[in-house]
């Protein structure tokens, strides 16, 4: 039993573990001009920051979305949909 529960650590808790401290890594050093994706697909150019807040200038204006929408760099998005 207890080998079972090390085993699901390893497999499901220290995967999302590391994934979430690269997120918020990414998310700490956020700066103006950087290139980025949000969760849900949209692509843009940080604009400005205050606090908690990011505004992200897109094709068609600019918009306002909290720090946590933001899972990656736009670059590294691209190259994980063409691999």
């Amino acid at each position: 039993m207890l080998l079972f529960i090390a085993a699901m650590y390893f497999f499901f808790v220290a995967p999302q573990r590391k994934l979430q401290k690269e997120r918020e890594k990414l998310q700490s050093e956020l700066a103006v001009g950087a290139e980025v994706v949000l969760a849900n697909g949209i692509y843009g150019k940080v604009y400005h920051i205050k606090d908690d807040r990011v505004t992200i200038e897109i094709e068609s204006g600019r918009m306002v979305v909290h720090k946590s929408a933001i899972v990656g760099k736009a670059e590294e998005a691209a190259k994980a949909i063409q691999a």
